[in-house]
């Protein structure tokens, strides 16, 4: 009896040290306030931010706003009340949002900016994808596809953008149109779907194949968006290849339309690099220690701090997905989270 006792006592006393142990490694608790969990990228940005807080020691907790401004607001003025090391925000409405930004920062909450940039007042950290870069990469594929079918960069393409507040859609746009404007021959025609809606897509696709024919090339500014219109080229008796597609956030959905031939190219927006990013800085930010400038090794990709008016940004960069490198694990939206760990900037 004596040693079953020593023995549960030695089992409480290790299970006790265990969790004393795991106590004095957090580092705190951080909300990340979601605007919406409708699309994957949404859904693995929650998985993937988890996954990286934990490596550098801290908890994470998230609260959705359903695409609802309101709500947002409202979450975030409840997450102040907890005095949380941290907020994380992927703000629904940039403008709406700044009063809430400032509220936390004035309470000495740090607030980083995941993947939409608020450019309207400080934050503590931003990180983002090279979007107009994303608009580059896009041209390029765009400028190929064209020459390969039309044997000249010619033709018309209807570009489907995302909600016209938002930021990531307007620096695709920007940046897809400064490098066609070389090629006078090819017509752009933009319009945009409100609040990232899917139907709208849909919409949109409908309308425009039937008032314009003869669009060579649809560029759709998120994977999510190209479902949409797949359904809307399908009931019009369109087949894969009839219309040349693209997309620009490497959702795996998108990498499944390029396995079923309907979409050519996904520009992948680099989503664990950028929620990789947010970890490695956290301790700074949660120190409010200084961020330099200057170039970051995350997960591989070249990541680039630059001191903006709004606070120290982050942008990394993405890539072409295409029916050759599809099934790269390298990719986010073939769903393998990467096995390197992160550690804390020095």
């Amino acid at each position: 009896m004596r040693r079953i006792m020593l023995s549960l006592l030695s089992v409480l006393v290790l299970g006790l040290s265990m969790l004393t142990t795991a106590a004095a490694q957090s580092k705190g608790t951080v909300y990340y306030l979601v605007p919406t969990l409708l699309d994957e990228f949404q859904t693995g940005s929650v998985s993937a931010l988890e996954m990286f807080l934990k490596q550098t020691g801290y908890e994470m907790k998230t609260l959705n706003a359903d695409n609802k401004t309101d709500a947002q607001q409202s979450q975030m003025n409840d997450v102040i009340a907890l005095k949380p090391a941290a907020i994380i925000l992927a703000a629904v409405d940039f403008n709406a949002l700044k009063p809430s930004i400032e509220a936390a920062r004035a309470a000495g909450i740090p607030v980083v900016e995941f993947d939409r940039q608020v450019t309207s007042t400080v934050s503590d950290f931003t990180s983002v994808a090279g979007t107009i870069e994303i608009g580059h990469v896009a041209a390029q594929q765009a400028e190929a596809m064209l020459k390969a079918k039309n044997g000249d960069v010619k033709g018309k393409i209807l570009q489907v953008l995302g909600d016209p507040g938002d930021p990531y859609t307007l620096d695709i746009q920007k940046g897809f149109e400064e490098k066609m404007k070389a090629f006078p021959k090819v017509t752009i025609i933009s319009v945009p779907a409100m609040q990232w809606e899917a139907s709208n897509a849909g919409t949109i696709v409908s309308d425009q194949m039937l008032a314009n024919p003869d669009i060579n090339l649809i560029f759709l500014h998120a994977a999510h968006l190209s479902v949409a219109a797949v359904a809307s080229l399908e009931s019009a008796g369109k087949k894969p290849s009839d219309v040349m597609m693209m997309s620009s956030n490497g959702a795996p959905v998108g990498l499944d339309l390029i396995r079923k031939g309907w979409l050519n190219t996904e520009v992948e927006q680099p989503l664990y690099a950028q929620a990789a990013a947010i970890a490695m800085f956290m301790d700074k930010i949660v120190g409010k220690q200084e961020i330099k400038a200057g170039d970051y090794d995350v997960l591989g990709l070249k990541g680039v701090v630059t001191k903006e008016a709004w606070g120290p940004n982050i942008k990394i960069p993405g890539a072409a997905i295409t029916k050759e490198n599809v099934d790269n694990p390298a990719f986010w939206g073939n769903m393998k989270a990467p096995t390197a760990s992160i550690k804390s900037v020095e």
